[in-house]
């Protein structure tokens, strides 16, 4: 890459990764301090509050995609993250937990996600994109790791409205990135052909990613739901003392998914090792309620789940845009990338609900057992998938 497309690449990976803060620095916090506000005692609510991010991503994300091809790329980001920051102060003034799923729905508002891959798309050339797209998968990765370290103990400190008024201000400093460090794409020198919507849409390789992006983030925001509720009532741990477990599981997840990686780029087994990490989570589902079951061993079940479940989600989170990127015709990979992005969005989005709801009705040990199943539906879709293409070395 040159240096150029470095430093486009990483500066739009942050962008990116700021739109995913919003959601995931609630995610180890918000079911256990949003009780503290009114209506807040609604698992259905917390679920709601959790998730309709998501729902909101997913309808603007596709039109705000379609302006940025005919406004630019830069004013319809800077547009978005202003949407973001005024949800984020929306939430954070709010003490009802109606409030905050107001504020939190418009956060989700200001979809900039797939605005922001195609300006990667435009500022890079073929045979780097991949390792563009990679840069942010890996800052999805990175963050939501980062989230989950630093949310138990900030959120002590300063509160959930405090929680809110920080991503209202990295909001504001992403406009800054955007304005002066995010270098101008490259001038087309003609127009690109029309966008033929059915390429991407009734694309079977294309759909198989859209499913798993989908079923991956959605188990993502439902664990959510019953995870930091059982670490404090079944482990014992005070969630301001959550991070003693995330940052070893993260840190420890991250190094256990770096030989699948290379196994799969290096080696051209990225089927299998793809297929392999969706095995994984539907085994961490299944072995959760087992390992959680003894109240004296609770903790270490709790941490033994997650270090599971997190290898497959990191190592499934990092190949999937980069597969994106890899297999969508070179005329329609920004309309690729905004349907996956959507139905990311509506990942996040039915987690929350699916995670609130279950837990309410039948107990948190089924939220893992449907999430088991839904996993298993992965693999038999993604089972028939093709190998992409061997990539052009830079």
């Amino acid at each position: 890459m040159t240096s150029i497309e470095r430093r486009a690449s990483g500066w739009l990976a942050s962008i990116f990764a700021l739109r995913m803060l919003g959601l995931f620095l609630i995610l180890p916090v918000f079911a256990i301090y949003g009780k503290e506000l009114k209506g807040g005692d609604e698992a259905y609510l917390i679920g709601l509050a959790i998730s309709i991010y998501g729902l909101t991503q997913a309808i603007f994300q596709i039109p705000f995609g379609a302006a940025s091809d005919r406004l630019g790329r830069k004013p319809v980001i800077v547009f978005g993250l202003i949407v973001f920051a005024v949800g984020s102060a929306v939430a954070a003034l709010s003490d009802s937990i109606a409030g905050v799923i107001v504020g939190r729905a418009i956060q989700g508002a200001g979809a900039v996600s797939a605005a922001v891959s195609a300006f990667i798309s435009d500022s890079t050339r073929d045979e780097v994109r991949t390792k563009a797209m990679a840069m942010v998968g890996a800052s999805i990765g990175l963050t939501f790791a980062f989230s989950l370290i630093v949310s138990p103990p900030l959120t002590a400190a300063i509160g959930l409205s405090g929680l809110f008024w920080l991503t209202a201000f990295l909001a504001v400093a992403g406009i800054f990135v955007v304005l002066y460090l995010v270098p101008p794409a490259p001038v087309l020198a003609e127009q690109p052909a029309p966008i033929a919507h059915g390429d991407v849409l009734f694309n079977p390789q294309l759909f198989r990613l859209n499913v798993g992006v989908f079923l991956l983030h959605m188990f993502q925001t439902a664990i959510f739901v019953v995870v930091p509720v059982l670490l404090v009532e079944r482990g014992a741990l005070p969630p301001p003392s959550h991070w003693q477990v995330y940052l070893p599981v993260i840190l420890v997840s991250f190094a256990l998914m770096v030989p699948p990686m290379i196994l799969a780029e290096r080696k051209g087994k990225v089927r299998a090792v793809f297929l392999c990490g969706i095995g994984l989570l539907c085994i961490a589902m299944l072995a959760a309620p087992t390992l959680i079951s003894s109240r004296s061993a609770a903790l270490g079940g709790i941490v033994g789940f997650l270090l599971l479940f997190f290898i497959a989600f990191n190592l499934l989170e990092a190949m999937q845009p980069s597969l994106v990127s890899r297999l969508a015709p070179a005329r329609v990979k920004g309309f690729a990338l905004g349907v996956y992005n959507t139905t990311m969005a509506l990942g996040l989005f039915a987690g929350g609900i699916v995670g609130g709801t279950l837990a309410k009705r039948f107990g948190n040990e089924t939220v893992f057992y449907g999430c088991a199943a839904l996993a298993a539906l992965w693999f038999v879709v993604a089972y028939s998938m093709k190998p992409p293409p061997a990539r052009k070395e830079n």
